[in-house]
């Protein structure tokens, strides 16, 4: 099992690797462009041979990217809708030009059109990029809280919009702790813990399970809130990551903080708290 943080490309992409081996990480988790923007810049081969030199030499493995936070591949808005699919053609590109093994994707919201409708438009979606782009990377959709229109809380609707890509070998999912959590799976009960993962195994097989975010959540258990909270101090609490982290089926997993960070040393906290549970 590797643990890694979601860390800042200011001062380039390259020094983002810099600050994960600050805190010896194992992985890494980056956006490759501006998450809240629509405009993204090319990517120089000078930055990506610094950043190819960077992980090599800190050893650090797999690279996860994340894609911006605007897309929206379920919308029923056309101009919003093939926005957001140029720019994961875009955010493809970019991940495979810089070496990344993950790419991960928020399925989407509906916006009241219904779910059924969502889930068809983000199949449709997908099915579009991987044909136009031939992705090395694996597209990760992630689970979600659940909370308005959003597509994508539970393992069944992440396979149904699977299921609609014909070429689906570069699609997996990445299953975030605290939107799990917030959606009705409970990690604070091991044998609830074995049931998730069995559910993950037979539903997608275990090698579609590419990321873990491994965050405590302030909301309580199935309140549809996503909020984010420090390892142990949220409502899965420690025990809830002990049984996870343990579990047999997760042992060779990437698993990336996602937690707040207010003060400079939180990341190397929460990443100590996260390595003491780990048998």
């Amino acid at each position: 099992m590797k643990f890694g943080i979601h860390a800042s490309i200011a001062g380039g992409i390259d020094q983002a690797v810099l600050r994960a081996a600050k805190l010896e990480c194992g992985t890494l988790q980056i956006f490759s462009t501006n998450p809240r923007g629509w405009k993204s810049r090319e990517i120089s081969d000078d930055e990506v041979s610094k950043l190819q030199h960077n992980l090599v030499e800190n050893n650090i493995a797999p690279l996860v990217i994340h894609t911006p936070y605007l897309l929206n591949l379920a919308s029923p808005k056309e101009e919003l809708y093939n926005k957001s699919i140029t720019a994961l053609k875009q955010g493809v590109k970019r991940a495979d030009k810089l070496g990344a093994k993950y790419l991960v994707l928020h399925p989407g919201s509906h916006t009241g059109s219904g779910i059924e409708a969502g889930i068809k438009r983000i199949g449709a979606g997908l099915k579009q990029v991987i044909s136009e782009t031939k992705p090395e990377v694996m597209i990760l959709l992630e689970n979600v809280a659940g909370r308005g229109t959003s597509i994508g809380a539970s393992f069944e609707e992440l396979a149904k919009i699977i299921s609609l890509v014909d070429d689906s070998k570069k699609l997996g999912i990445c299953f975030d702790t605290c939107h799990g959590f917030a959606a009705g799976y409970d990690l604070r009960n091991k044998n609830e813990v074995d049931k998730i993962l069995s559910q993950v195994d037979s539903i997608f097989g275990i090698d579609k399970l590419g990321v873990i975010h491994a965050n405590d959540s302030k909301g309580a258990f199935d309140s549809n809130k996503d909020r984010h909270e420090h390892i142990g101090q949220g409502k899965i609490g420690l025990s809830g990551f002990r049984n996870l982290l343990n579990h047999p089926l997760l042992t060779d997993k990437t698993v990336i903080l996602e937690t707040p960070v207010n003060d400079e040393g939180n990341d190397k906290h929460n990443l100590a708290t996260l390595r003491s549970l780990v048998n």
